[in-house]
Parts: structure tokens; sequence; C-alpha cells
């Protein structure tokens, strides 16, 4: 992404998936400036790179923040897994149940054969105690 940053440095989503990849290794602070370089640049196609952003908030510990993001990308791209996956952690969280039951019944529908025993195995975060808190928040979401 910092190469993609160097040959296109207009492009908000390099800034975005740089953001999400800076947080998921648990450089937050870094992670936190590629947020505020992305949302400054105007992106197509529209709305792309707030799934990443959103994750970026999320995995930083910035909940709240990272809601809005989250649901406009959800309202464009209704059918993507992973923002699900974040939304209802991020609403377990905040101990939000409905809310986070209801994102973990999107994930279900969207791939009725989940596994968090698999999505602990996958997903692509570095830092042990930060995947134990995600996994946690999913399984109070009601995924199993």
């Amino acid at each position: 992404m910092e190469r993609a940053i160097a040959l296109d440095p207009n492009e908000a989503a390099s800034y975005a998936v740089l953001a999400e990849t800076l947080s998921r290794v648990g450089r937050v602070e870094e992670a936190m400036e590629m947020v505020e370089q992305a949302l400054r640049r105007k992106i197509i196609p529209i709305d792309r790179h707030l799934n990443y952003i959103g994750a970026a908030y999320y995995l930083a510990g910035k909940l709240e923040e990272a809601i809005a993001p989250l649901k406009q990308y959800i309202a464009r791209y209704p059918n993507i897994l992973g923002t699900h996956l974040t939304l209802a952690a991020v609403y377990s969280e905040l101990d939000k149940e409905a809310e986070a039951r209801a994102e973990a019944a999107e994930v279900l529908r969207l791939n009725p054969n989940f596994s968090l025993e698999v999505h602990k195995e996958r997903a692509p975060i570095k830092d042990l105690a930060l995947l134990e808190r995600h996994i946690a928040a999913l399984h109070k979401a009601g995924l199993k």
C-alpha cells in the first residue's frame, strides 16, 4: 500500500487499506493518520474505502467512530461478510445486543456455515490480544 500511495498519492482507497493493515498489527497512531488521509481524498468508486476505515477504527478501539463508515458501506454493498462481522463486533463491544445479533444474523445469512474457529484461524490480526477481543465480541454477538 505504501508503494501504491507513492504511485498515486490521491487514491483514498490505498490510504484506507493501509490504515486497516496498520491497525491489524497494532500501529494505531499511524493507522489513524492514514484514516485522516483517506477521508481527505475523493474516492471512485464511491464509498469503497469506508469498509477499511471502519475496520481501522474498530481495531484501534474507536468503536463509536467505526459505526458510521461501516453502516454507509453496508448500505451500498450489503453482501460483504467482513463488514457485517466488524459491525457485529463493534455493536457487541458497545453492549448494543440487538444490533450485534442482527449483524450476526446477516453473517449467517451470507455464510450459513460460518465458524468462529475457522474465522480465528483466518483473521489477519497479528496482535493476539486484539484477535481474542475480536473473537470474544463475535461470540457475544451470538456467533459460534
